[in-house]
């Protein structure tokens, strides 16, 4: 049996990788602590299940729903984005309901791209932005994130042949693996780049709100308000805590919504019109729980680093997002997947390797911030006496 050759990129997963050690943990007797995934550790806010549960004895909502049935849901993100971000939105063609954010990422390129055509990815960056170049038959370009450059691209070392060959720049600010945030300049820089080299320009951004000590990462639409190359993609996953339920949407270019579209009408229908009225509760109702859920996460970063700092492992202290992106310390500076499986193998303590998320992730490994702060300090406990032994 033969297979298309698209799929031989996806092979390589480190993460499938780490799941198989983290098996081999378990069947060993540890008590797996698993900061690994970034999937939030706190529950659905009630009125928005009431939702959900209201709609369940509706038969109503039991059929197929298409784009035009959800119409409610596109106002409602369009509503949530003008008053957040202050640009205006169409939700009748500006707006496109997902399952997930991941879905509009992972398909774009298929409405963008042709066989051999480039997308301009960071690096470090979210695995996922990868995997729909390659199903696309696209080629890739990895731009480098280091430190000494706040985690930013220098758009400047884009080979000439490369771009001439590209067709969008997918970025994604606050930045997971790195945790960076982007000021509205580099976006601005972003978009004049783009509109001069006519590429799309691709804001992944699931954490607008996860964000820490005051400060307000920008949408990529306010550096492009007229929406003339970009499109952006949210998810209910983090904010809100519903990463089980499967919602995001896109915002930005109708003619990019549109294609988008097109796409997603040959792959699926939409979600559960229950679903989709749970997200609306959540977008248009009361949101003291994202407050409150933001502010148990930075509880939750302060003890995980100070504790990391307690044991002499030197971390910054991340302004935003859910992780911990963190240096690793000899022997491992180049081997980020033998340090995360021989800890999860001795410890139970499961990370994921920076190496996992491009070249320039090597030397790294994130930490996901996914549980209260006694499992945190005790998974670095666990940490002290594996590093020590070592």
């Amino acid at each position: 049996m033969q297979f298309a050759k698209r799929l031989e990129p996806l092979q390589a997963n480190v993460f499938a990788d780490m799941d198989q050690a983290k098996t081999r943990a378990k069947a060993a007797g540890r008590t797996i602590i698993d900061l690994s995934l970034g999937s939030s550790d706190l529950p659905t806010q009630p009125h928005v299940l009431e939702a959900i549960a209201r709609s369940l004895p509706d038969p109503s909502t039991h059929g197929y729903l298409l784009f035009h049935g959800t119409q409610a849901f596109r106002q409602a993100a369009a509503t949530w984005y003008t008053q957040k971000f202050g640009v205006a939105v169409d939700p009748e063609t500006e707006v496109l309901p997902l399952i997930g954010s991941q879905e509009g990422t992972a398909h774009l390129p298929l409405a963008i791209l042709n066989p051999g055509d480039f997308a301009l990815l960071q690096d470090p960056g979210y695995p996922s932005h990868a995997g729909g170049v390659y199903l696309a038959s696209g080629q890739i370009y990895l731009m480098p994130l280091e430190a000494k450059w706040g985690f930013l691209p220098v758009f400047e070392d884009i080979p000439t042949h490369v771009l001439a060959q590209s067709r969008m720049m997918v970025l994604s600010y606050p930045h997971n693996p790195t945790t960076a945030i982007a000021p509205l300049s580099f976006f601005q820089t972003a978009v004049a780049f783009c509109q001069q080299h006519n590429l799309v320009l691709v804001h992944d951004f699931p954490y607008p709100d996860f964000v820490f000590d005051g400060v307000q990462p920008p949408s990529v639409l306010q550096a492009d308000r007229e929406k003339s190359v970009s499109i952006e993609f949210f998810t209910m996953s983090k904010s809100y805590n519903m990463g089980g339920f499967r919602v995001g949407y896109a915002i930005g270019n109708a003619d990019l919504i549109r294609a988008l579209r097109q796409v997603k009408a040959a792959v699926d229908f939409n979600q559960y019109r229950g679903i989709l009225n749970g997200a609306i509760a959540a977008l248009a109702g009361d949101q003291t729980g994202v407050s409150a859920g933001v502010e148990i996460f930075r509880q939750q970063r302060d003890a995980f680093v100070q504790a990391l700092h307690a044991i002499g492992w030197q971390v910054p202290l991340p302004i935003a997002t859910m992780y911990v992106w963190a240096q690793l310390p000899e022997p491992w500076s180049k081997n980020s997947v033998q340090f995360c499986t021989q800890l999860v193998e001795a410890t139970g303590v499961a990370a994921s390797p920076g190496a996992g998320f491009g070249k320039s992730g090597e030397g790294y490994v994130r930490f996901a911030l996914v549980h209260d702060p006694a499992i945190l300090q005790a998974a670095v406990a666990r940490m002290a006496e594996f590093l020590r032994s070592h």
